[in-house]
């Protein structure tokens, strides 16, 4: 039987840091891509985009909201 793996939060920081980086660089490339391609997209397909980007800026709050109670 395996032992489950110790809590390590060390690097969680790190983690969370890098998760808000990475997060805000899909944010800015659906926004190139949806000025770059507006005219070739559809209405839905730009909604979806839109929304998409809504959610990571929610995800950026909660990761955000993690980061505090870290430190």
């Amino acid at each position: 039987m395996t032992k489950p793996k110790p809590d390590n939060r060390e690097d969680n920081k790190i983690h969370l840091q890098q998760h808000i980086e990475n997060t805000k660089a899909n944010m800015q490339e659906a926004e190139e891509y949806l000025y770059e391609l507006a005219d070739e997209l559809t209405a839905s397909e730009k909604h979806e985009i839109k929304e998409k980007n809504e959610r990571r800026k929610q995800s950026i709050e909660g990761f955000k909201e993690e980061l505090m109670e870290e430190q």
